[in-house]
């Protein structure tokens, strides 16, 4: 009798598990974009890697430690495997998530000329860069319909001349055709404003690419705060 109710006992916490998982099928596909909490959009990504398990507390812990969704989709995928409950194939329920993301951030951004959808470039960088733990300098080299040639990534740490030379991003130009360019980097420390060498080295770069007749469009800095454009700012 006691092992029947204890049978009896589990399948009734299964059955409400699963019942729990159509509740939220059925909010999802009804209710667009904004029918799941952040904890139940990570929850229902971890359901194929844990089918029978209760991925809730999971979801929550996730976004306890790493503080937002897209932190927890950009994490490390060794910190999160930190995180009680977190395998490898966890891990990667949430990694491709984040890469279809990038993915179609991108395809919107190669899709039209840069200068006039730049709200889907500022949206493709902020995906791919806001949540970095380190900083990183990217060029966006561009042909003369200001459409994206090549996404260069320069280097991982401090934008100076040591790291990023002028004469070198100006030479990629040249070697590749592009008659203009957008410099990008992050700030890990969420502030996007510019620092002194950030705005010497764009000068820098912008005064090198006039004598050859590149362009330097803009210096993008993306943080988890924002972003900041140089060239809104004034400082190109």
């Amino acid at each position: 009798m006691q092992n029947e109710d204890v049978l009896a006992s589990e399948v009734k916490v299964s059955d409400d598990k699963l019942g729990h998982r159509s509740r939220l099928r059925a909010r999802l596909l009804r209710g667009g974009d904004e029918a799941l909490a952040d904890y139940e959009v990570i929850e229902y990504l971890l359901y194929g890697s844990r089918p029978r398990g209760d991925t809730k507390p999971i979801a929550k812990a996730l976004l306890h430690r790493f503080g937002s969704l897209a932190a927890v989709l950009n994490a490390d995928s060794k910190a999160l495997q930190e995180v009680n409950g977190m395998g490898e194939t966890s891990v990667a329920s949430l990694k491709i998530a984040a890469l279809a993301a990038r993915r179609m951030a991108r395809n919107e951004v190669s899709e039209k000329p840069v200068l006039a959808s730049w709200q889907a470039l500022l949206d493709y960088l902020t995906i791919d860069m806001a949540h970095l733990t380190v900083e990183r300098v990217r060029v966006l080299y561009l042909n003369t319909q200001n459409r994206l040639i090549l996404d260069h990534h320069v280097t991982d740490g401090s934008i100076d001349e040591a790291a990023i030379h002028p004469r070198e991003v100006i030479r990629k130009a040249l070697d590749i055709g592009a008659t203009a360019l957008i410099l990008v980097h992050n700030h890990p420390s969420g502030s996007p404003e510019p620092s002194r060498a950030d705005i010497h080295i764009t000068k820098r770069i912008a005064e090198a690419g006039s004598l050859l007749g590149i362009t330097v469009h803009d210096h993008v800095i993306i943080g988890r705060e924002g972003h900041v454009s140089l060239r809104a700012k004034g400082l190109i």
